[in-house]
């Protein structure tokens, strides 16, 4: 394995750290809560189920937009920018370098936290998979009113299906992320990061400039 010089920095802010967790317990309680109103088994009971759910989902919602309204003003939507340079060398890196004790393509710095895997898989998530999450869950949860919003023609399955669709997207994405926090160069130093806001980082690279801004 390569010996890995490596230094702290302040890696997430308060508030990074404070919407990653609520995401997660409130990700949680709608995946429970919805397989559960959808039959998978019985918890909290049907009733109990449907309005924690709805209020959960409520609560996302406007999590969320206060999310879109933090990464705007702060400039951390440049920390999503979509590219292909090193994607080979990262999807590499995790499927076959990071059992070899290989040191990561793409480490992470303050101006450059995710690499092009992370950034690629978050934006598609945040710009399109939770929205149109959220945007089907709405619509179930309004279907009573369709008719006062001019909805009627609209049939009640394709929404449900795609509303569960979603739902184990989410799941996998769930599990594959809780999967990725023991990547880090001990099983949980990035588990410790997201509570602390501080990474070990390695200290002999430098951030190139497609990192760092649109290309």
């Amino acid at each position: 394995m390569t010996d890995i010089k490596r230094r702290n920095i302040y890696l997430y802010t308060r508030y990074e750290r404070f919407w990653h967790w609520l995401q997660a317990v409130l990700i949680m309680i709608l995946l429970v809560t919805g397989f559960e109103i959808n039959g998978t088994f019985s918890l909290l009971g049907f009733h109990t189920a449907v309005r924690v759910h709805n209020v959960t989902g409520i609560t996302w919602l406007i999590a969320f937009a206060f999310f879109a309204f933090w990464v705007f003003t702060t400039g951390e939507w440049k920390q999503y920018i979509p590219t292909t340079r090193k994607m080979f060398a990262v999807v590499r890196y995790y499927g076959f370098g990071i059992f070899r004790g290989e040191p990561h393509p793409v480490p992470k710095r303050k101006e450059a936290k995710h690499n092009p895997l992370q950034r690629l898989t978050y934006l598609s998530l945040a710009a399109l998979l939770l929205p149109l999450q959220m945007l089907s869950g709405l619509l179930y949860w309004l279907y009573n009113s369709w008719a006062e919003y001019g909805l009627s023609g609209l049939a009640l399955s394709p929404v449900s299906f795609v509303h569960t669709a979603l739902a184990f997207a989410i799941l996998s994405f769930f599990i594959v992320h809780v999967y990725m926090t023991t990547t880090g160069h001990s099983i949980l130093a990035h588990t410790k990061a997201m509570i602390t806001g501080w990474e070990e980082v390695a200290e002999d690279e430098d951030v190139e400039d497609w990192e760092k801004k649109a290309v």
